[in-house]
């Protein structure tokens, strides 16, 4: 059978000259798109008769479908995790800028925060689909407050919690409505977690584990239960140990489900997480491989103090981290004395501890736990690609199908194939954003961002 009438009567647009990632590999042929969607060709001219209303020569670039970033906590100065009388106009304009880094959907995410906060923000972050006005929402990202307080990296300790005797209502009582929810991160170690994660699953909610001290059973028993996805690899976990590996042991277990694929968040930052780590993780496991930002809202901002959650985070060149007391201002007699004390016993002073400037010398207190990234997804597949060595089809599936797939959208997200959403990412050979389409409709273009 043909198409619909009203869907043969819409216009056309055939892409040319390029070179299309479908099927794991890239291949020189065109794209063709009709109200939104990816068309066979085949289809079009034998059942319709019909050709292309509109030709765009692509210059010999990749097209790769959209990238997917299902945990970024914010960006551009907006924080996901802040109680805005307005939150969706800050997930807006986050959604709007990261279209230049080749990004059409995304799942906002929220770090540990009291109740009151995710009652007030969730319900301002719908599901809504991509467009000119920005990515698209596929659902909130929550991690935490359900996790270890060992593990807890940049979450502030005041606010993390445990399953009390009614879990899956402590969950409730804590979040409020989970419409809006497409991912939980929890650490699989807490008492009545699996009862959790069988409720959550049965919701369609994904589970993942994360800042955690679960060993290898534990974090194998939470897969049984339903949990599908691992939250940054390596970081805010145990390190991995020969006797037992711990969460990291899930990239090669055998007591997974039959036919049940684990997938794990890599943060490709050039900060998280060492070349060698980002080897051995590709090399065990390329295809549950998912390449996240973990953004905070510093990204696309400068040097200096900015927030994350209920937390104040410092940046510093490439990277952040939660910040300590304000710095203290030192005259220049104190000034002397603390060189010496410098000079004297190094240890005693972090690097970065004491800045000096013309005008203003200062003592700072900051810490160097890492708080997130600042680098966006594309710059995250280009340092993956370079570190790992992998093929430019690995990485950039990395950042579309192996999320989609997390997600159960890949007939829809994450592929070039015929009948799927025409989200699509025009690249140069260097990986660098050329111009992005949702729904088939050019949404940002490098050329015109440059005007």
């Amino acid at each position: 059978m043909g198409e619909e009438p009203g869907a043969a009567r819409a216009r056309v647009l055939r892409f040319t000259n390029c070179r299309l990632l479908r099927g794991g590999v890239l291949l020189g042929d065109d794209l063709w798109v009709r109200e939104g969607r990816i068309l066979d060709p085949e289809k079009l001219f034998y059942e319709e008769r019909r050709e292309a209303d509109e030709q765009r020569d692509c210059g010999g670039c990749i097209l790769a479908p959209g990238f997917i970033d299902v945990q970024i906590n914010g960006g551009f100065g907006v924080d996901f995790s802040q109680a805005a009388e307005d939150a969706g106009s800050g997930v807006a304009l986050v959604a709007r800028r990261i279209l230049s880094h080749g990004v059409t959907s995304f799942c906002p995410t929220l770090v540990t925060s009291p109740p009151e906060i995710y009652h007030k923000v969730l319900p301002q972050i719908p599901v809504k689909r991509g467009g000119p006005h920005g990515a698209g929402v596929l659902g909130v990202h929550l991690e935490g407050p359900f996790i270890s307080q060992e593990k807890r990296g940049a979450h502030p300790e005041a606010h993390l919690r445990s399953f009390e005797a009614n879990a899956f209502r402590d969950v409730l009582a804590t979040y409020g409505r989970l419409d809006n929810v497409r991912l939980v991160t929890l650490a699989p170690e807490l008492g009545r977690s699996r009862e959790v994660i069988r409720e959550l699953t049965a919701r369609g909610v994904c589970v993942s584990l994360g800042h955690s001290v679960a060993d290898l059973c534990v974090a194998e028993e939470a897969v049984q239960s339903g949990a599908t996805f691992i939250t940054h690899l390596f970081n805010a976990m145990l390190p991995f140990h020969h006797r037992d590996p711990g969460i990291v042991g899930l990239l090669t277990s055998d007591r997974l489900p039959p036919g049940h694929r684990i997938f794990y968040g890599m943060i490709a930052d050039g900060i998280h997480t060492n070349p060698a780590a980002l080897r051995i993780a590709h090399r065990a496991h390329p295809q549950g491989l998912v390449l996240v930002t973990d953004a905070v809202p510093a990204l696309g901002l400068g040097n200096g103090r900015h927030t994350l959650g209920q937390q104040e985070v410092e940046v510093d060149g490439l990277t952040a981290y939660v910040a300590g007391q304000p710095p203290l201002p030192l005259d220049w007699p104190s000034c002397r004395l603390l060189l010496w004390e410098v000079h004297r016993c190094p240890s005693y002073f972090p690097v970065g501890s004491f800045r000096l400037t013309p005008s203003r010398p200062s003592l700072h207190s900051g810490t160097k736990t890492l708080c997130g990234s600042i680098a966006p997804m594309d710059a995250c597949i280009r340092h993956f690609l370079q570190a790992t060595g992998c093929s430019v089809e690995s990485a950039l599936e990395a950042a579309s199908l192996h999320p989609a797939q997390l997600l159960g959208l890949e007939k829809r997200k994450g592929t070039l194939d015929f009948g799927a959403d025409a989200d699509f990412v025009v690249l140069d050979d260097a990986l660098h954003v050329c111009a992005t389409y949702i729904a088939g409709e050019l949404v940002w273009q490098a050329e015109a961002a440059s005007q």
